[in-house]
């Protein structure tokens, strides 16, 4: 029988029955979102409250013994303290509501992480082929927000289209960071930075934008920035070609 461990945020300490039974309610209840190597889903607590659960899938191999022996945190345990490390130094992420660890024998099979629904229903995906004149202010704005995000020491591994949630709030663009279990925390470089920025969808032009907003926020060179982020974003991309049939907007525009 697996030993579950649970750390419920105090704001929802109210909820702690229903939490507590998340594993077993997930394999029948739910809307599913994502049903992969991680499973997720969307519950709804006794209060009406909608929280997304994603369950982590059982480590293997050596990584059995990397998590079990807490040589590594586990993948929700990460999502969960990052979550609470973004909030803290003001960047928005959905709240956490509690991360649950299930074991047998010592070793760690899943890991959970729950957490509020981001209200924000804009993926990055969407300025793919956007066209000239549309997307200028949206990509300096985005160059603001990396440039603060790397300023206060926060890199995002996997800062790609799909793990950027954006609104639009009056003449304002909002950012929202989801699948957050792998970061960095610490002085963010010249050269890590402009290579994490390099990953958006979007033509030349917009990715030149972000990387201009980027260096004029964080006072580097400006040129040299724009030239670094391109020569990165065509290795990614041709990277990536090799990988994946099919690449959904015109990578030369």
């Amino acid at each position: 029988m697996a030993q579950k461990t649970i750390y419920i945020n105090s704001r929802f300490q109210d909820s702690s029955p229903f939490l507590e039974q998340i594993p077993s309610l997930l394999t029948t209840q739910g809307r599913v979102v994502q049903d992969g190597r991680n499973l997720i889903k969307v519950l709804t607590l006794p209060d009406g409250t909608e929280v997304n659960v994603k369950r982590y899938h059982k480590p293997h191999g050596i990584n059995t013994m990397v998590y079990s022996l807490g040589l590594r945190k586990p993948k929700g345990a990460r999502a969960y303290l990052h979550a609470v490390r973004l909030m803290e130094h003001g960047f928005e992420t959905p709240e956490p509501v509690a991360y649950i660890e299930e074991r047998k024998r010592g070793l760690l099979e899943y890991s959970y992480f729950v957490s509020l629904q981001c209200p924000y229903r804009h993926k990055m995906y969407e300025w793919g082929n956007a066209e000239e004149g549309t997307y200028e202010d949206f990509a300096k704005a985005f160059g603001r927000y990396s440039a603060r995000l790397h300023e206060a020491g926060i890199l995002h591994r996997d800062y790609t289209p799909g793990n950027v949630l954006w609104e639009q709030c009056g003449e304002e663009y909002r950012f929202s960071l989801v699948d957050i279990n792998q970061m960095d925390f610490g002085p963010v470089s010249w050269r890590k930075g402009c290579r994490n920025i390099c990953k958006f969808w979007g033509p030349k032009r917009f990715v030149a934008l972000v990387a201009e907003a980027y260096a004029d926020a964080r006072g580097f060179d400006v040129e040299k920035t724009v030239k670094n982020v391109m020569q990165h974003r065509q290795a990614f991309w041709k990277r990536y070609a090799r990988k994946h049939s099919v690449i959904t907007f015109n990578l030369e525009m």
